[in-house]
């Protein structure tokens, strides 16, 4: 009779659901980040597993032992791609498993900027009296979005904007194969500036990089229709904010939801600026945070590790 294999060893970084952390000990042998043995992961860790923690290439290059990143969540750049490269450490992360949370709150934001949901509940809370005829909303049925980037977040924002709204539908994604969202009416540009003056909504669903910083700036801004909304659940730095605050004051365009900024979480010195205008709902990157996904997230991660280390 064969002997059972011993389990591998984790260290969780940071603090995960207790589900999460439930399932991780039925595979892992697991520590806390409330043990003190975790203070050590640079000497001893062979597998880690983080959410927001930042893993830089002097902590890789402190890390001996260290087989494989894990991390909740699409964003890897929160780690040092350069030095895990250079080591062939593998950053297991999990794209894909939030797409319907984030698709949820880009509809979210939409609304919100779109009917002044933001501006009204501020002025009523405030003890102003806010009357109907003194709003004035628009309605998001028939309209045109335009998606940047068409991994599984765009295509699940595609198609409950196409469900709920019967939207028109641009996108823009230079690396999606050719034959990629089949299934949903679109029309595919090739290159961004093609759909900025057709949109009445531009969602963001792409990664930061040397490519894609301030993708979103003042002179495409200024090719927006005046009505429209700029949603970026992506990442803080793909979007300008000095130059999106001047289009938010010049009426270039009509609001903008942000779940993701330069300055994380956002504050009020940072971005009252924003909130002043009236044309600004903010949140402090929730896109993913749903007690469902963050357990789907987790878990989905920890057996892309179990996987590496046991294959």
């Amino acid at each position: 009779m064969g002997s059972i294999a011993p389990k591998p060893t984790i260290y969780l970084l940071e603090v995960f659901p207790p589900k999460a952390v439930e399932y991780c000990q039925q595979r892992f042998h697991t520590v806390l980040p409330t043990d003190p043995e975790v203070d050590h992961w640079r000497e001893k860790a062979s597998a880690i597993l983080v959410r927001e923690k930042v893993i830089s290439a002097k902590d890789i290059n402190s890390a001996p032992n260290l087989r494989v990143i894990g991390k909740q969540g699409v964003g890897i750049d929160i780690i040092d791609q350069d030095a895990c490269a250079a080591r062939g450490i593998p950053i297991l992360n999990t794209p894909g498993a939030n797409a319907q949370s984030v698709a949820e709150l880009v509809l979210a934001l939409t609304l919100a900027v779109a009917r002044q949901l933001g501006p009204i509940a501020a002025k009523q809370a405030a003890g102003k009296e806010v009357r109907k005829e003194h709003c004035s909303g628009v309605m998001l049925t028939g309209k045109t979005i335009g998606v940047i980037g068409m991994g599984s977040i765009g295509l699940a924002v595609a198609r409950m904007f196409r469900g709920a709204f019967n939207v028109k539908i641009y996108t823009y994604d230079p690396f999606a194969p050719k034959d990629a969202w089949e299934d949903v009416p679109h029309t595919r540009v090739q290159e961004v500036a093609e759909l900025l003056p057709h949109v009445d909504v531009l969602t963001l669903h792409l990664p930061l990089n040397n490519g894609t910083r301030d993708l979103i700036a003042w002179p495409r801004l200024k090719a927006m229709k005046p009505d429209s909304i700029l949603i970026n659940a992506a990442r803080g730095g793909i979007v300008n904010e000095d130059d999106l605050l001047r289009a938010l004051r010049e009426g270039v365009i009509a609001g903008a939801g942000l779940d993701c900024h330069m300055t994380e979480p956002p504050v009020l010195k940072d971005y009252e600026r924003f909130w002043a205008t009236g044309r600004v709902i903010s949140t402090p990157h929730i896109g993913a945070t749903t007690r469902e996904t963050q357990v789907h997230t987790a878990t989905t991660a920890l057996d892309r590790i179990y996987k590496f280390l046991t294959d």
